[in-house]
């Protein structure tokens, strides 16, 4: 097996035109032991119930990459936003994702895009979109360049007041190895270090995988008011 250098990434797939129907086959081929997938459901309650405890309301839900759309599925038939809206780059996940039961009821408004977040920020700054209460961005970033992620987080901080957020660093793809004997050729290998410094400007975090907008709020508007866990 090669090694790669800190932040480097294979070149079997780049830019931002999604991976191909191999990649889901190559990284998705047992996704019944998959994060996201086989606890998509526990995923959405768990966003449901702390939202409840500080009493935020969830009626508007974008997904920056829906992937095979397990959660982007469960979290929209947990909370039936009024207005949801999801992106992903790959064709192939695009249609399979089409295939699942995303709408649970007919009055709230879905809009699916086969763009990639690269896509999505042009077209944010070429006009004005409505903000969203909730986004959904999980395992994501590691398949994105630095300059792409310093090109869509402060637009993303913009457009959501609460981000549902994972991305492995470098020593988790390393345990996956080791773990489960599965290496994600497609990744570049990142420290905690980078992901924290590049979310710092835009989100505070305020939950385990839940940041919170810089943009939309602060310490004095928060509903997430136990300081001592806001970072």
């Amino acid at each position: 097996m090669s090694k790669r250098k800190y932040g480097e990434r294979s070149p079997k797939e780049v830019g931002d035109a999604g991976f191909s129907e191999k990649y889901w086959h190559e990284n998705y081929d047992e996704p019944d032991e998959m994060d996201g997938i086989v606890n998509a459901a526990q995923h959405a309650r768990y966003l449901k119930s702390i939202f409840d405890v500080e009493f935020v309301d969830i009626s508007s839900v974008i997904d920056f990459g829906f992937g095979l759309g397990h959660i982007f599925e469960k979290v929209i038939h947990e909370f039936y936003p009024y207005r949801a809206f999801g992106l992903e780059p790959s064709k192939y996940a695009f249609k399979e994702a089409k295939k699942r039961d995303l709408l649970p009821v007919e009055s709230s408004k879905l809009v699916l895009k086969n763009w990639s977040l690269q896509e999505w920020a042009k077209n944010y700054q070429k006009k004005e979109i409505k903000w969203f209460d909730l986004g959904l961005c999980t395992s994501v970033f590691q398949y994105l360049s630095e300059e792409e992620i310093s090109e869509v987080l402060p637009l993303m901080s913009r457009q959501v007041k609460y981000l549902y957020f994972s991305v492995p660093t470098d020593k988790e793809l390393k345990r996956q190895v080791s773990e489960l004997e599965f290496d994600d050729q497609y990744a570049y290998r990142r420290s905690k270090a980078f992901y924290l410094k590049a979310l710092k400007p835009h989100f505070t975090i305020v939950g385990n995988r839940l940041l919170e907008s810089k943009f939309h709020f602060n310490e004095d508007n928060s509903f997430f008011t136990d300081y001592l866990f806001r970072q």
